[in-house]
């Protein structure tokens, strides 16, 4: 009988070397000709006055954060809502729907909070 952990193992070795080898590959194959014109910067066909470095606005990554979650949390309301709007609707229990009503209240605390803080100003 063989032993159950060999399985962990060899998929823990699978999932090293699948991300690894076509990074390895590629660098191995790469080619390498390396001029000044390559390693200028490039931004948008302009070149660079200064200091290529700049500070981002925090608020921009915020804003970005925000819109990710509720974007995600919108997806989770899509199979509540199907299941609603069903042609042969079943009957769902009345826990489901308070679940789903506190979960848009959630949502809808989560963005009054947002704005009061002024995290949507696209300043």
């Amino acid at each position: 009988m063989q032993n159950p952990w060999m399985y962990v193992g060899l998929f823990l070795l699978v999932g090293v070397v699948i991300p690894i080898a076509p990074i390895l590959f590629s660098a191995l194959i790469a080619p390498k000709k390396p001029n000044p014109i390559k390693q200028s910067t490039y931004e948008c066909g302009i070149e660079t006055v200064g200091e290529s470095w700049v500070q981002f606005k925090a608020q921009y990554y915020v804003f970005a954060l925000v819109f990710l979650v509720f974007d995600v949390e919108t997806v989770f309301l899509f199979p509540w809502a199907m299941a609603l709007n069903a042609q042969n609707p079943v009957v769902m229990p009345a826990f489901v729907a308070v679940e789903g009503i506190i979960f848009i209240l959630i949502l809808l605390a989560g963005l009054a909070f947002t704005w009061r803080k002024g995290m949507l100003e696209w300043v």
